[in-house]
């Protein structure tokens, strides 16, 4: 058996050490998904921001009132000023100045001077009637031009004992008051106001038969319905009787 012949330690001579491999950096790609959500994210900040900023600045053109508008006062152009506004919704409900405005239109509550408006504050003169009604008693101070009441026809006791009493009818509901003539003086008898309110044509025969009928008219406030009226608010009682001729 033969042996290798053994070699001091500090006699090995080490060999050289392979070079290390330097990394090289690659040129992203584009189907790297990390570089395409990148450029979403990018794009996605980019288009919020513009629509912020359009947004920001966009207004709408709406009719103010040039001045007072009583109900019943007829509506065109010359009571009217364009306003932009910078609304984020509901410019429907207003009356828009990039739209042709409508003929025959006319104020059917108050609208005050420089207030938007609303299309729900307008009807058609071929919609309604101004008629007078004579009230008999005194009329509260909440009725007053542009406060919506009910019209109710109270028919006269009967003059026998035992005939049966009518009761009160609805002549017209939720109508708007157009004008308030107070009686004043104190030699004035029974109040002697005239409320003058604007009637739908369909309720019209109704109206003017109760005026000529034995009876009288009263004029009930709607609740929750008299804020277009300074000043104004509703209990739902009787505010006055008109006598009727």
């Amino acid at each position: 058996m033969s042996y290798a012949p053994s070699v001091p330690v500090d006699r090995i001579v080490p060999g050289p050490l392979p070079e290390p491999v330097a990394a090289r950096l690659r040129r992203p790609s584009w189907r790297d998904p990390r570089l395409v959500v990148g450029v979403v994210l990018v794009a996605l900040s980019v288009a919020l921001g513009s629509w912020a900023v359009s947004s920001a600045g966009h207004t709408v053109p709406l009719y103010v009132a040039d001045g007072p508008l009583t109900p019943g006062e007829p509506l065109d152009r010359s009571a009217l000023r364009t306003v932009e506004v910078r609304i984020a919704a509901g410019t429907d409900r207003y009356l828009r100045a990039d739209e042709p405005l409508p003929q025959g239109l006319l104020a059917l509550r108050a609208v005050g001077e420089g207030e938007l408006v609303a299309r729900s504050a307008l009807g058609s003169g071929v919609d309604v009637r101004s008629v007078a009604v004579p009230v008999g008693t005194a009329l509260s101070d909440r009725i007053r031009p542009g406060a919506v009441v009910d019209l109710w026809f109270v028919p006269e006791p009967p003059v026998a004992a035992d005939a049966v009493r009518e009761e009160p009818t609805l002549l017209a509901a939720a109508v708007v008051v157009e004008q308030v003539d107070r009686a004043e003086g104190a030699l004035v008898v029974a109040g002697g106001s005239t409320l003058h309110a604007l009637i739908p044509a369909e309720h019209l025969p109704a109206v003017l038969a109760a005026l000529a009928d034995a009876g009288s008219v009263a004029v009930v406030p709607v609740a929750g319905a008299l804020t277009d009226a300074p000043g104004a608010g509703g209990d739902g009682a009787p505010a006055g009787a008109g006598e009727g001729r």
